[in-house]
């Protein structure tokens, strides 16, 4: 209780408030703009928490993620681009109901389901995350060596694509985190000779590299807003919010639950938590012909989920120190940045961090209701932003933000060096969260492999000896036989199918 009340005089400061405040402006108005994402809004906010305390970081990370991911909702019910990718499993239905003349509706479910949302995953943070913490402090280096081989091989099965290119990705991150000193011998690799490299990868520099610069070169090549139409006229948002949200209060419930433990899941995310919970609803909805046809039941699902799934991904982040998603794995950069190492014993030597996390969340998703519901009235103002004035701006943003930090040209060109490799696997199929978090967990990785390995002696079988390691690793090798078996089964069917044909 006293870390609480700690936590509560901590966080209800004024600049802490103001930061959260700004933060949560800076993501309703970067993720209203179709090609600019959640992540990459929190990955400009970055090089800003460089001069923050640790509270004041996070209330930035959690403001700018929160309204981020509501504000992707805009474009879609305006101009059926959704915002942000945890948006497009419902722009359909959010822009087809829109022009039944239900524009309001459709807006007003989606910022005050996301808000619901947001709140239930804060709640089930506060009490889930605690109890992790003490099962968390029974793992040794074995534990934690397979908890974080399965993290980044669940951010491999779950990504979207080929699972091919996913493990091609996470290698890609893995080799990037053995640049710099061997954790053994202490002997560079991979430096080539450079300085700048013997500390290894920077992550700021990376994370806005992929996250940012990526994004910037996709848009600018890929989108444009010019000739669109916005609705110029918004009536009262909140109309009919009320009766619609009684009729599917167990949708709102079920989803609820769903976004959280998808989140919870590393590497999943918004977007994994959106579409499971569209299709969820859409499977067990008595009104499934409607779904795709401007449908308010699938909105209401998929925006409570993907809310619910922001926090959600903080419990392993915190816990374990293994990102939930990929905007949590920029948090975990911040934390490490500020010299805080996530884990169960962040619970015990200072709780009230963890609280104020928790108020954060809550203060956040209270404050998506206005400030979400004046972020559709001025909207149209928003969407109306010339590409070509916006574009450079940010690309101005990214640039002073990553050299103010250290004063380094080299993390310049190791930014863009990371933003083009990001954009030309976009471009090609490869997901970008198996490579982020390979880099990301790869020293953790290898941290606890050779401890563990020097422990055993070099016999392997003694990672399997604990009872939770055995469990942990078994699981860890399941997941990948699971994808090898499932392509030889419908590899044999295909067969099976050529024979009969012919």
């Amino acid at each position: 209780m006293h870390g609480f009340m700690e936590a509560v005089h901590l966080v209800f400061q004024f600049d802490i408030l103001a930061v959260l405040v700004l933060s949560s402006l800076f993501g309703l108005f970067m993720g209203s703009i179709p090609g600019l994402t959640a992540t990459m809004a929190v990955a400009l906010i970055v090089p800003l928490t460089f001069f923050m305390d640790p509270i004041a970081a996070m209330g930035a990370v959690v403001g700018a993620t929160s309204m981020a991911i509501f504000a992707g909702d805009i474009p879609g019910a305006l101009l059926r681009i959704p915002g942000t990718p945890a948006s497009a499993a419902y722009s359909d239905d959010s822009f087809l109901l829109s022009q039944k003349g239900y524009l309001e509706l459709s807006l007003g479910s989606s910022v005050i389901f996301s808000s619901i949302g947001g709140l239930f995953g804060s709640v089930f943070f506060i009490f889930a995350a605690p109890a992790l913490a003490e099962l968390a402090l029974l793992f040794t280096s074995f534990e934690y060596f397979w908890l974080t081989l399965m993290g980044l091989s669940s951010a491999v099965i779950i990504s979207k694509g080929s699972n091919i290119r996913g493990w091609v990705a996470l290698i890609i991150g893995l080799l990037l985190a053995t640049i710099g000193l061997d954790i053994s011998m202490g002997f560079p690799r991979f430096t080539f000779g450079n300085s700048n490299l013997a500390a290894g990868i920077d992550i700021l520099p990376a994370l806005i590299g992929a996250f940012a610069i990526s994004e910037i070169l996709r848009s600018v090549s890929a989108t444009d807003l010019k000739g669109q139409k916005v609705q110029q006229h918004i009536g009262n948002l909140l109309k009919g919010v009320g009766k619609v949200g009684m009729k599917y209060k167990f949708n709102v419930i079920r989803s609820g639950i769903l976004g959280t433990l998808i989140g919870a899941l590393p590497g999943s995310g918004a977007t994994m938590a959106s579409y499971l919970a569209y299709a969820l609803s859409k499977s067990m909805s008595k009104e499934k012909e409607k779904y795709g046809t401007g449908h308010i039941e699938g909105i209401i699902d998929a925006s409570s989920a993907n809310n619910a799934s922001v926090a959600g991904a903080w419990i392993p982040a915190l816990v374990f120190g293994i990102p939930g998603d990929t905007l949590t794995a920029i948090a975990l950069g911040v934390l490490f940045m500020k010299g805080i190492n996530p884990g169960p014993t962040i619970f015990m030597n200072t709780p009230e961090f963890v609280y104020a996390i928790f108020i954060l969340f809550i203060i956040a998703n209270v404050l998506m209701i206005p400030f979400g519901l004046g972020a559709i009235k001025v909207s149209k103002h928003i969407l109306s932003v010339p590409p070509s004035i916006l574009y450079p701006l940010i690309l101005m943003t990214t640039v002073v933000g990553t050299f103010s930090v250290q004063n380094a040209t080299f993390d310049l060109i190791l930014m863009l060096g990371i933003g083009i490799l990001a954009y030309v696997m976009n471009e090609n199929g490869f997901p970008l969260a198996p490579m982020i978090l390979g880099l990301l967990l790869g020293e953790m990785l290898e941290n606890n492999f050779m401890g563990s390995i020097v422990k055993a002696q070099g016999n392997l079988l003694v990672f399997f000896e604990r009872p939770l390691s055995a469990v942990l690793g078994i699981i860890t090798i399941l997941l990948w036989v699971f994808p090898i078996v499932k392509g030889f089964v419908s590899f044999l069917r295909s067969a099976k199918h050529s024979k009969s044909q012919v």
